[in-house]
């Protein structure tokens, strides 16, 4: 059986660290689906959902951005949130969406940040949906 090693830090922690048979990871042009022997790849990480399927089962995770290195049958992922979609707070998403909407960007800088904040929330909507169903 198909085996990868996936290791999930944080900041604060190590949020995951399992074997899989398949990952599949947002990155910020797309998504990328990992096997065992995939060509080693450094990435950045989009925000979205992460899937990690081992032994028929499919684990899900929102992930906030970050880095993914592959090398040698080893995901490493260092990301600013992991988070099981049970956990995700629709109600402060939603909350985070209209108010980054609203927001006035009249800088570069600024635009961007409205984009990620805007981002951010309808990822986190989508994963914690799309896991409730």
């Amino acid at each position: 059986m198909p085996s990868i090693q996936c290791i999930v830090v944080t900041p604060e922690k190590t949020a995951l660290e399992t074997t899989a048979e398949f990952i599949a990871l947002p990155l910020a042009d797309g998504e990328m689906g990992i096997g065992e022997n995939h060509a080693p790849v450094i990435g950045r990480l989009g925000y979205g959902e992460m899937r990690i399927v081992s032994e028929g089962q499919t684990q899900r995770l929102y992930v906030d951005g970050g880095f993914v290195q592959i090398a040698d049958n080893v995901v490493s992922i260092l990301t600013g949130k992991a988070i099981p979609p049970s956990d995700i707070d629709i109600v402060q998403a939603e909350t985070q969406l209209v108010e980054a909407s609203k927001a006035i960007a009249p800088t570069d800088e600024l635009a961007a940040i409205k984009t990620r904040n805007i981002e951010q929330a309808c990822n986190q909507i989508r994963v914690a949906k799309r896991s409730a169903n």
